[in-house]
């Protein structure tokens, strides 16, 4: 189930109605995850999309619930911040047995205070700081290298990300994926579930689709890799 109130970002279609984009199932343009939802699918998933505020009744009809980079001011002129409310709903799911992908991205486009109000119940700290700012086509400059032989990137990748803030692992958490001191990617497990954090949006169409990138990056084979894994995560019943 992808989150649509966190980011609810909206504009003009063909027939100038109001839709939903940027990180969305149905959205094929560069800023859509259609590309992410058909991996999802190729697995045996169903896709969803939850519109409303995150509580206990609506998150009991999935087994994985993906937030994406939390919308400012900038992005929506009228932002749904994470409430403690919110997150104590997201929690008790998570202990149940509930699989929480947070996907967040750098600080001048999407809300990090108001998630870590969520993230730090688990460990989770996102940083205020920005890094892999890429000038141009220097994709070099976005590079991550992946080594393999993990549990959820079983095989070595080259991946991008572009702009992205960090991560500060605690408690339950532990790093998965480091680059040069920072952490990128963390999982932690409480009580039946799991939770899988990084700091970028990074699966979205316009860097999976394998037309903008130069071919040593694959970052859609890593993400069929992370989409296993998370799936894999799930109890059997909850």
């Amino acid at each position: 189930m992808l989150d649509a109130w966190f980011n609810s970002q909206k504009r003009p279609d063909a027939f100038g109605q109001e839709t939903y984009f940027h990180y969305k199932w149905n959205d094929e343009s560069n800023s859509g995850y259609s590309l992410l939802g058909h991996i999802f699918r190729s697995y045996g998933a169903e896709t969803k999309t939850l519109y409303t505020a995150p509580k206990l009744a609506n998150l009991q009809q999935a087994n994985v619930y993906i937030i994406v980079s939390p919308d400012t001011p900038a992005k929506n002129p009228n932002p749904h911040y994470m409430t403690r409310e919110n997150a104590a709903q997201i929690v008790q799911w998570v202990k149940a047995g509930g699989v929480l992908m947070i996907l967040e991205n750098d600080p001048p486009n999407a809300d990090l205070e108001h998630l870590n109000l969520l993230s730090e119940q688990f460990g989770i700290h996102y940083n205020n700081v920005l890094r892999n700012q890429v000038e141009g086509r220097k994709f070099e400059m976005g590079k991550i290298a992946i080594a393999g032989g993990g549990p959820i990137f079983r095989e070595a990748h080259a991946v991008y990300m572009k702009e992205i803030c960090t991560i500060t692992a605690t408690g339950p958490a532990k790093p998965v994926l480091q680059d040069r001191g920072d952490t990128l990617m963390a999982v932690a497990k409480v009580g039946r579930g799991t939770v899988f954090a990084m700091v970028d949006p990074w699966l979205y169409n316009e860097y999976t689709d394998g037309r903008k990138l130069p071919q040593e990056y694959d970052n859609f084979a890593a993400g069929k890799e992370l989409v296993r894994w998370v799936l894999a995560q799930a109890p059997e019943s909850r």
